[in-house]
């Protein structure tokens, strides 16, 4: 049986294997297939897969927390709608911004497959979103039945992570320049690639605590970058014109 969750205000709903495959794979399905995680599963392996993982759907309404730091956690979370963000608090209150996840991606990998019980980070939703949990453990390690699929989803999870040691040493480039201005233009070369138009998934707050610097002093040194004819902005969409 599938367990569907509805948090705060939706009401818990149990519904049998056939009917909750029919109804999510319906909606889903698209999301799924594109997600990296299950590249190479076939359509007629999906229902055992997720029935195998043990996959649970919850909703989240904007700004609840999904994960709080601290929570014993063991499942990786699937964003299928809405946007969620990871975050990490110093003992003054001060919020750094991690990532943000937006519709199909995964989040929680890292940690459970370093063997991290409790959640080191804060995890909260941007927007109302749904979230597919997956039980890692179910994941990576074969079942009673053998099911074939399992080698190809451990394959597909270490390329994943692989992907997201990449970004975290983004985040470090970006962390290790001096300067606020120059961490401006190292987090816009790593969102723009080749590009001079860009919009970034961040408010003026968000970027700040992203960039780890003081709102006000990035907003002063965008005002100034603008003066200079470096960029060009609206809101969170930037252009690069030097």
């Amino acid at each position: 049986m599938y367990v569907i969750y509805y948090n705060k205000n939706y009401r818990s709903v149990v519904f049998t294997t056939k009917q909750i495959y029919t109804v999510f794979m319906k909606k889903y399905y698209q999301i799924i297939k594109d997600n990296p995680l299950f590249a190479g599963i076939a359509d007629a392996e999906l229902e055992n897969l997720l029935t195998c993982m043990s996959a649970k759907l919850k909703k989240y309404k904007k700004d609840d927390t999904i994960i709080l730091a601290d929570d014993i956690f063991s499942n990786i979370g699937f964003v299928l709608s809405g946007k969620i963000q990871i975050c990490k608090e110093d003992e003054q209150g001060n919020r750094t911004i991690l990532a943000v996840m937006n519709m199909g991606e995964l989040f929680g990998e890292v940690f459970v497959c370093a063997g991290v019980t409790k959640s080191p980070v804060t995890i909260f939703a941007v927007w109302d979103c749904e979230i597919l949990f997956l039980d890692y453990k179910k994941l990576v390690t074969m079942c009673q039945h053998a099911c074939g699929y399992h080698v190809r989803l451990i394959e597909n999870m270490l390329k994943i992570i692989a992907q997201k040691a990449l970004m975290l040493n983004q985040k470090i480039e970006i962390l290790s320049k001096r300067t606020t201005r120059d961490k401006i233009l190292c987090f816009f070369d790593l969102q723009r690639g080749s590009a001079k138009k860009l919009t970034i998934p961040f408010n003026r707050e968000e970027m700040a605590d992203y960039l780890c610097v003081d709102r006000s002093a990035l907003s002063a040194e965008l005002a100034k970058m603008r003066k200079q004819g470096m960029i060009a902005f609206n809101k969170n969409r930037f252009e690069i014109k030097n």
